[in-house]
């Protein structure tokens, strides 16, 4: 059994609104930078990623998604870093789901072995989460990195004036769904090409294995395994990256 993992890091980070590091004949009219090649302490979002789960013994191989025009950037990083040995970058996809199929159609991998997807800018995921997101899916075949609810959840309905409370839910019943996101590789490939046949777009890779009827466990997971988003999450990774001397 063998462990790899799919990175996808086509997004374009629209929320995020960050101009580029500056560089020389560059213009006031540089587009932002897409949020996976924003820095955290000199090192790009993406590079604290891959080191993260090339840092766990039982991965085999990362494959990372990325567009087409910027697969050499996300090369000469990996080669910067060091991760030649461990991450092969492939062409992603307009969406997250066509990424993660486009890696994975690229792994050499068997039915039994194991899948692992994870966001790009979640940088601060640590080893001791991924090798129990891995312990999960040897035991029930598909499991996912989630927190319990803390605030009080509120159903609402939407209307042009606002939103209007409809019910409460219970938080023990609600788990906020992070990554990675892992399953035996051929339930994976099974849910995406399902999901392909009939036109469905999952919003992550449960929602596909949910739709096709398959059990998720649930592993615990951290406050500190955020997705990077808006502008103050740079601040808060960089706070926790200094706690951790990452």
């Amino acid at each position: 059994m063998q462990v790899y993992v799919i990175v996808p890091a086509a997004g374009l980070g629209t929320r995020m609104n960050v101009p580029p590091p500056a560089t020389p004949g560059a213009t006031s009219s540089s587009a932002p930078a897409p949020k996976q090649f924003l820095e955290l302490r000199g090192i790009p979002i993406l590079i604290h990623t891959l080191r993260a789960f090339a840092a766990v013994a039982a991965v085999r191989r990362i494959h990372v998604a990325a567009r087409a025009h910027e697969i050499e950037r996300v090369q000469a990083q990996v080669h910067e870093h060091g991760l030649d040995g461990r991450a092969t970058v492939v062409v992603g996809g307009d969406t997250r789901q066509e990424s993660v199929s486009a890696a994975l159609r690229s792994l050499h991998a068997s039915d039994d072995d194991i899948v692992l997807v994870h966001d790009a800018v979640r940088p601060l995921i640590d080893p001791v989460t991924i090798e129990r997101t891995i312990e999960a899916v040897i035991k029930h075949g598909a499991a996912i990195v989630g927190v319990p609810a803390i605030d009080t959840i509120k159903q609402v309905e939407r209307t042009a004036e606002g939103a209007i409370i409809g019910t409460t839910i219970p938080r023990e019943r609600i788990v906020l769904a992070q990554t990675p996101q892992g399953f035996r590789c051929n339930l994976l490939r099974r849910i995406f090409r399902e999901a392909e046949a009939d036109g469905f777009l999952g919003t992550d890779e449960a929602s596909l294995a949910e739709r096709a009827g398959v059990p998720v466990a649930v592993v615990l997971g951290s406050p500190r395994n955020f997705k990077i988003t808006q502008p103050g999450d740079l601040e808060l990774a960089e706070f926790y990256l200094q706690q951790g001397n990452r």
